[in-house]
């Protein structure tokens, strides 16, 4: 039973955007979990809407992040298996997991994305909001954080974070969030204990891009030399590097000047390893204790023992199969759909991930994602179609391409499934597997196979919003655009997704971006797949996320 007296005391003082989504709850126009999330990207504590589900009859209750159940111990020493990084550890410049992965044990966002939940919760900033027009978001910080080198952060070491992140004059990984969202100059000091963010435009998913999603944009202090970084990993998080060895480990130990309480562990050790096998028969052995982020091929053996314990969320990690549309033969759409026809995608999902994973529609639009228009059809397999299509593209006989890809998790395995696919209608795909960092190279447009290759098939981690899948790899100036993509359409239907602040409004536009993009198939996108991670029996405290990163500050021995 609604509480009208408490439920309008609630509202006052809230801004008209805060009591939109508010109305929108009271109205049955979204559920109490889409209320949760909505709310947390507008700035409305987590307390505050719990209280207002209560007035509203549900139950108060608040979600808090997801991990393993048991309590664990003070003390323990842990081992953890994790991809070799591919370069230096640079704030700026991180672009994989093994990297990303070292970069979150001492660095922190100002908002963290619960993997569980999908719902944003309070790191560095305790509160934010935005303007009525939603371009202008301001965050509050918390009060007494200190650096593990022992130096109080401020507002001005935030402001230089994000200025440095936005810095147009030199390559940075975060440029594929921030372009076109925010710049150098929008990023703005309003006192010792406050900053703004002035966007180029409205933006009401912006909380999302600023926050654990985006794994380079942790703060570090005012000055930091990034080139540097790697000897020293000052951040503000649970850990303090002990010993950094590229291409081997790292150790870590509890920070003494960390915010957040007691850390658990009194010891990380992080053993690299090339790939996933010798992760898998290192816990096997009882060398490490926990493998960070797995894939089920290749993994059966720890998957279906009850001797370990999955660590299983849904996410929206994905793999992009992109086509050069800029070059003949992939400039022709028909050649494009043809291929995207001749998968078959259950076959796929069985042979790589079991019941792990969820069909992909060539659309960066996740099952996860509350935006996302589940009524456009599904796209099948269909063998007598995608000859039909290729025959109208003038390619009766078929032809030959290549394909470049990396050598991580089950993509080797999956570009061989498509090699198989594409020769069953007459195209002969030339494979390149790469190590992670051949394939990247530089990351950049004319020194990346990832981007120049004709076919280029690349790991696309867990965001909780489609943002970034939108825009870096698929708007005409995007960053990632491995496909060379460029449709005005689609960019104007994309500023107008990121722009909308409701939810109907997202997926009105959710759903013609879909459509538009099954029709050009710039990309072909099979599945989305679940994180996963494995631990031994004995070890609780673990959280993950589908990014890749690890928290395990509360991690232990049960």
């Amino acid at each position: 039973m609604r509480n009208s007296a408490k439920l309008n005391q609630l509202r006052r003082g809230r801004s008209e955007l805060e009591n939109h989504v508010i109305d929108e709850f009271v109205g049955g126009h979204i559920t109490r979990r889409e209320f949760l999330r909505r709310g947390s990207i507008i700035g409305l504590s987590v307390p505050l809407l719990g209280a207002i589900a209560s007035a509203c009859g549900g139950a108060n209750s608040t979600a808090s992040s997801g991990g393993s159940a048991a309590a664990a111990k003070a003390g323990s020493s842990l081992k953890i298996a994790s991809v070799v990084p591919t370069g230096a550890i640079n704030p700026l410049s991180i672009a994989d997991e093994g990297g990303l992965t070292m970069l979150q044990q001492t660095g922190e966002t100002l908002v963290f994305n619960n993997p569980k939940t999908n719902v944003l919760e309070p790191v560095l900033a305790t509160s934010w909001k935005s303007n009525p027009a939603g371009d202008v978001w301001t965050f509050t910080l918390r009060n007494g954080v200190t650096f593990n080198n022992g130096q109080p952060m401020t507002a001005d070491d935030v402001v230089y974070s994000f200025q440095s992140q936005t810095n147009p004059k030199v390559y940075v990984n975060a440029s594929s969030v921030f372009t076109g969202v925010l710049t150098n100059d929008g990023v703005e000091k309003v006192d010792d204990s406050t900053v703004a963010f002035h966007l180029n435009g409205p933006n009401g998913n912006f909380p999302y891009l600023i926050s654990s999603d985006n794994y380079n944009m942790v703060i570090v202090p005012k000055d930091t030399d990034f080139d540097k970084w790697e000897k020293t990993f000052v951040g503000t998080g649970p850990f303090v590097m002990k010993s950094y060895q590229p291409k081997v480990g790292a150790t870590f130990a509890p920070s003494p000047h960390y915010w957040g309480g007691n850390v658990l562990p009194s010891e990380l050790q992080f053993i690299f390893y090339p790939t996933q096998q010798p992760q898998i028969l290192a816990l096997q052995a009882g060398n490490v204790d926990i493998v960070n982020l797995i894939v089920p091929q290749g993994a059966e053996a720890v998957i279906n023992n009850p001797s370990y314990n999955l660590l299983v969320s849904k996410s929206s990690q994905h793999r992009e199969l992109s086509m050069r549309c800029d070059q003949a033969p992939w400039d022709n759409k028909l050649v494009r759909q043809a291929m995207a026809l001749s998968l078959d995608r259950p076959g796929i999902i069985n042979a790589l991930y079991k019941q792990y994973a969820q069909l992909g529609n060539d659309n960066v639009f996740a099952p996860i994602f509350r935006s996302t228009d589940t009524s456009v059809p599904q796209r099948t397999q269909n063998n007598s179609k995608d000859k039909q299509l290729l025959s109208h593209a003038g390619h009766t006989n078929g032809f030959s391409t290549q394909l470049y890809t990396e050598d991580y998790q089950e993509i080797p395995q999956y570009a061989q499934i498509i090699k198989q696919a594409a020769s069953a209608i007459g195209i002969n795909i030339d494979l390149h597997v790469q190590s992670q960092a051949d394939y990247y190279g530089d990351a950049v447009f004319g020194k990346s196979n990832w981007l120049d290759g004709a076919m280029s098939l690349v790991d696309y981690g867990h965001r909780g919003v489609p943002n970034v899948f939108l825009e870096a790899p698929l708007e005409s100036d995007g960053s990632w655009n491995a496909a060379h993509f460029k449709n005005s359409i689609y960019d104007g239907l994309v500023k107008s997704y990121v722009s909308a602040l409701d939810l109907s409004s997202q997926r009105n536009y959710a759903g013609q971006l879909e459509r538009l993009m099954l029709d050009e198939t710039p990309l072909i996108l099979a599945y989305w797949f679940d994180s996963i991670s494995v631990t031994k029996k004995n070890i609780a405290g673990v959280v993950t996320t589908g990014m890749g990163q690890i928290y395990l500050n509360r991690a232990g021995l049960t």
